[in-house]
């Protein structure tokens, strides 16, 4: 990985690139969970840069990581601030002139926002895995779960090591899917109405904070083709769970994105 960081007027963000730059290969745009940062992606996007032959570019997004911190309470539309306002001026600051938006859970939300209503040329395709598109009783189940995990302490802890700011990195995320309104108001089904791109969408099918109905309205929703992976024996995190199909999942919708003239 080659470290960076993007400034912003709200602050600073800690960034990490694999792989060829824009001006060599397409790139693949990496947007972490609710919960993730940079380093939590782990060794995945050194795989997918291997797998792929494109560049591939990552970062902790405000309130996560190494990141500036934000001020909570976070708003209940965090996720089309990111989507519509953080995440276009990114993709300015790294030079991207054809990329695929790959986003896991909160990450995908973000990847299918901005597809859906962000007029942006560059972008020939999205990933999404695990995504959340509208609350369901069993996945606010599973973030009440994790938010009791979190106050035994032991979450907390690990998290810790990924966070500068661990406690607004997960009160952001956890305080606001539990808050009482946030499920009347949560529904990007309009958002992704307005996908007119391929999109590869990859789901476990033992996650623990949604069903395949999550994908299933996607595939209603979307103006552009859907191809759905339902994976047996994997939860929340296909990319960690399953890499091996994922990777190759994700090896082949880059090649039928981009076309013969991709890498790898």
């Amino acid at each position: 990985m080659t470290p960076g960081e993007i400034r912003l007027p709200e602050g600073r963000l800690e960034t990490g690139w694999w792989g060829p730059g824009p001006e060599a290969a397409p790139t693949l745009v990496l947007l972490h969970e609710g919960l993730g940062s940079l380093g939590l992606w782990r060794d995945f996007p050194a795989r997918l840069a291997a797998a792929t032959g494109c560049g591939v570019f990552a970062w902790s997004r405000f309130g996560y990581g190494g990141s500036d911190p934000v001020t909570l309470p976070r708003p209940f539309d965090y996720l089309r601030i990111e989507a519509q306002q953080v995440l276009p001026r990114v993709l300015d600051a790294i030079g991207l002139r054809r990329g695929i938006l790959v986003g896991h859970s909160d990450g995908g939300s973000i990847a299918a926002i901005h597809a859906g209503t962000v007029p942006d040329g560059r972008m020939r395709g999205i990933v999404v895995m695990a995504p959340h598109f509208f609350t369901e009783p069993m996945g606010l189940a599973g973030v009440a779960a994790t938010a009791r995990r979190y106050e035994a302490g032991e979450l907390r802890d690990r998290l810790a090591r990924h966070h500068r700011h661990v406690d607004v990195a997960f009160r952001g995320w956890s305080d606001t899917w539990l808050h009482s309104g946030f499920p009347a108001f949560f529904d990007l089904r309009p958002d992704i109405a307005g996908i007119r791109l391929p999109v590869l969408a990859i789901q476990g099918v033992d996650d623990a904070y949604g069903t395949e109905e999550q994908l299933r309205v996607l595939e209603r929703e979307a103006a552009g083709a859907v191809e759905v992976m339902l994976l047996p024996d994997v939860g929340h995190a296909p990319h960690a769970e399953a890499p091996t199909v994922v990777l190759e999942a994700v090896r082949g919708f880059a090649m039928r994105t981009f076309g013969p003239a991709a890498p790898g």
